[in-house]
């Protein structure tokens, strides 16, 4: 039974995306640099033991760069505009000065310690948010991800689909690209004799790369796009007008309970009896409003027919992954309502050391469980071919 259970499949696409928008949500609450660190470790150790060898699977390098540009533009920008907010100052730059209605902008100047920590905090934060997405567009694949999606939201899920699949693949055409440009330089190199580049050429390595990394990933992606929709996803169906009037009321009303809720979370927070630190009101309405746009999906995608060649099914393994991610929120959520708020963001005025607590160590571990837990991906490149098959 355990054996049956490891044998090599690729999970469901919606339990990576729910495990990866469960951590990102409990990063998103937390300015402690080592939880988020941490974080990052650990999508890094599930991505990497659970991606595959397709061409989506090898953009996470680039979400990883891609964060690390933000945390360091993020720290420049504090350097740049009131790099001098806090008592410790550790060098002082020469100030530009600005005309007086730009009052309240300063350029340079005293640069401090709490400043620069301000900026290392809140750009870490959004970097992590950055490479949960990126981990789950590395681990779920696409075209099983547009054909789970509900029938109604077939259009979007094409549209997501060449979005989400346009950065995979300019990581692709990239590698491809410099492989390329290599094989010429060298053959290049060896008709001059090693004559060293003129401006004109030196300039054209701009044109030899963007444009053909640009050109190829969106035409990779819209080829994608193109081809799941002649491969069987065929619609049929129409509703009568009263169907699409109870959908489209019912989805309206979905997403009014959801604004509402929105404004009672972030404007007025605290309005009604609260049970265990959960609000009632904000909880209905919450609930409500999920419960009607998912009757509204339901209702029109009953006329909305796609055939489809495999199911993808949903098993324990995808149960146990989006459970990892949603305890690592409920504790970071607990911590923040009822626990100790200071472990999740950390005082810089005064400055205060960050540290792990239990808690949050117990919540790393269980987010890293998906990659000792979970079937290993299966591999493309395993799979027995028809060449050399008379």
């Amino acid at each position: 039974m355990i054996k049956r259970y490891f044998l090599p499949r690729p999970l469901h696409p919606f339990a990576w995306w729910g495990f990866a928008l469960a951590i990102a949500v409990a990063a998103s609450t937390t300015t402690n640099p080592l939880f988020l660190l941490g974080t990052i470790a650990v999508v890094t150790l599930v991505t990497l033991a659970r991606r595959g060898d397709n061409p989506w699977a090898k953009g996470y390098k680039l979400y990883l760069l891609l964060g690390l540009f933000v945390v360091a533009f993020r720290v420049a920008f504090r350097v740049v505009f009131g790099g001098g907010d806090g008592p410790t100052v550790l060098f002082t730059l020469p100030e530009i000065p600005l005309p007086d209605f730009v009052r309240g902008i300063r350029l340079l100047g005293p640069v401090s310690l709490e400043s620069l920590l301000y900026g290392l905090y809140d750009g870490l934060r959004l970097a992590t948010m950055i490479i949960c997405v990126g981990a789950a567009n590395s681990l779920a694949n696409p075209k099983r991800l547009l054909a789970a999606l509900p029938s109604a939201l077939y259009e979007l899920g094409t549209i997501l689909i060449v979005s989400f699949s346009v950065f995979p693949q300019l990581g692709e055409s990239f590698l491809r690209v410099m492989r390329v440009r290599k094989l010429r330089r060298r053959q290049s190199t060896m008709a001059d004799g090693g004559g060293r580049k003129t401006r004109r050429e030196r300039l054209g390595v701009v044109e030899t790369i963007i444009i053909p990394v640009l050109s190829d990933a969106l035409e990779r992606s819209i080829a994608l796009a193109a081809s799941m929709e002649v491969r069987g996803y065929g619609r049929s169906g129409v509703a009568t007008g009263r169907e699409r009037l109870t959908s489209t009321a019912a989805g309206l009303g979905g997403v009014m309970l959801l604004a509402v809720w929105s404004y009672f979370l972030l404007a007025r927070p605290g309005i009604g009896p609260s049970v265990l630190g959960v609000n009632l009101l904000e909880a209905a309405l919450l609930v409500g409003g999920v419960a009607a746009v998912v009757a509204a999906l339901r209702m029109a995608g009953r006329h909305v027919r796609r055939t489809r060649y495999r199911r993808d099914r949903w098993g324990v393994a995808e149960t146990l992954t989006v459970a990892c991610g949603l305890v690592m929120a409920l504790i970071v959520h607990y911590l923040r309502v009822i626990g100790d708020p200071t472990a999740l963001n950390p005082s810089i005025t005064p400055l205060v050391w960050p540290t792990l607590t239990f808690p949050l160590l117990a919540a790393l571990v269980v987010a890293a469980l998906p990659a000792f837990i979970t079937p290993p991906p299966s591999l493309t490149a395993g799979r027995p071919t028809m060449e050399g098959v008379s």
